[in-house]
């Protein structure tokens, strides 16, 4: 784990080089794997990977070496109906009366994920095919902290170890929360990796056009939207990746998991509007 921007040692394939960041937005992240699956389509495999809450669960996915269409049909057949989550989560059920009870923030996210992601994943980030860099977020230390070496799974359920929701992940003796809310999308990990940087945003936004008044789960999750915006704002304006793109995803909540088909229904435009883009810097860049 480092504080700061470490060189990997990557080795540089002939032609253009492409290097990924995938972002936070809790459910609205299940739109990343469009780009995953644009990627495999036109024969492009990143460099280097970076990724924040749900941006590095689905990178450390691809940086293990599945396609997108893999992650797709694991995504779906584990979240995308009610009663298999139910299912799931019934497995992680209290095995102690030590363990009974409920409190906000309880659930250790690393079970749940362990009970949710594919065994494709392996245990270490140096087992991984692809280099990867999770984003997470030092309570106490107030900064940026980067895994990209040792044990793999708490690095990531620390990165998307959303407050109030997931209890934080101690690493190294050190409190780690939501990586997103310190950097929601890490496109500035890539810089110097490749020939092109794609960077992902799926923050979203309240939905607008309403006079309805959220309820206190929406404004928290409104509120912190807001706070994710302002940080990329200022990043963009120091120094955006070759290719930024948003999906169509605002109108989802960010634990909308079990809405899982109607994220990707929504958000397939990204794939052509990602062609496009790549089609364009590849014939720049060759």
């Amino acid at each position: 784990m480092t504080d700061a921007l470490v060189s990997a040692d990557v080795s540089r394939p002939s032609g253009p080089t492409v290097a990924l960041a995938l972002g936070g937005g809790g459910a609205r992240g299940l739109a990343h794997i469009h780009v995953i699956e644009v990627l495999d389509e036109l024969g492009i495999r990143p460099v280097l990977i970076s990724g924040a809450s749900i941006g590095a669960i689905l990178g450390a996915a691809m940086a293990a070496g599945m396609s997108g269409k893999e992650i797709r049909e694991h995504t779906l057949a584990a979240i995308g109906h009610p009663s298999r989550i139910m299912n799931r989560l019934w497995s992680l059920r209290p095995t102690r009366l030590s363990e009974v009870g409920f409190r906000v923030g309880q659930f250790n996210l690393e079970r749940v994920l362990k009970a949710f992601l594919p065994d494709r994943l392996p245990e270490t980030f140096e087992d991984l095919a692809i280099p990867l860099k999770v984003v997470t977020s030092d309570y106490y230390g107030q900064c940026e902290c980067v895994c990209e070496s040792g044990p793999l799974f708490p690095a990531i359920a620390a990165s998307a170890a959303l407050p109030a929701v997931f209890r934080p992940v101690m690493i190294n003796g050190r409190v780690m929360i939501d990586g997103g809310l310190w950097n929601p999308v890490p496109f500035d990990h890539l810089i110097g990796h490749a020939d092109i940087t794609i960077g992902v945003d799926v923050i979203g936004q309240p939905a607008a056009g309403t006079a309805e008044l959220p309820n206190s789960i929406d404004s928290l999750y409104g509120a912190t939207q807001l706070t994710m915006r302002s940080i990329v704002t200022l990043k963009l304006e120091k120094g955006a990746p070759d290719i930024y793109l948003r999906p169509d995803v605002g109108r989802f909540r960010v634990l909308d998991f079990v809405k899982a088909g109607e994220v990707l229904a929504t958000s397939a435009g990204i794939r052509d509007e990602l062609k496009r883009a790549l089609d364009e810097k590849l014939s720049a860049v060759a």
